[in-house]
């Protein structure tokens, strides 16, 4: 006599292979749901640093030009005339510069704490699910 069992059977908690798989597709639905508004709120965030850093870049990079055209006024001035306004100059130039030198570098610092873009929470947190559900599946294969 051939076995007539339909894919109905029952498992352990009186659950049918269809209603087991429903609920499985249905909890991994939910948990994917859950990793992707993880994903979007950790690059959310990772945006909002690197927006920061590209404005404190731009500042250094304002605050260099205009160092640059200080530094160029004095050279001017230093060359045609030899008094204190030059001096005055060179100082205005050598402070605006120092000014964007720590900008510049205080935007760098914040572009690479954002970067790389990846949201490395959420990739491990999904590496951990497929982990689990291998070895699930390894250990439902086995008994």
């Amino acid at each position: 006599m051939a076995d007539t069992r339909a894919s109905t059977s029952t498992s352990g908690d009186g659950a049918t292979t269809p209603e087991l798989v429903q609920r499985a597709a249905e909890q991994i639905s939910g948990l994917l749901r859950e990793e992707f508004a993880l994903a979007q709120l950790e690059m959310s965030e990772k945006g909002k640093r690197a927006g920061l850093g590209a404005g404190l870049f731009g500042g250094g990079g304002a605050l260099a030009l205009y160092a640059g055209a200080a530094l160029v006024a004095a050279a001017v001035v230093a060359l045609s005339y030899v008094i204190p306004a030059a001096l005055a100059a060179l100082v205005v130039g050598v402070v605006l510069a120092a000014v964007a030198g720590l900008l510049a570098r205080s935007g760098r610092k914040q572009v690479r704490r954002a970067t790389p873009a990846m949201p490395k929470s959420t990739v491990g947190s999904l590496r951990a699910d497929a982990e689990t559900v291998r070895n699930a599946a390894k250990d439902r294969g086995r008994s």
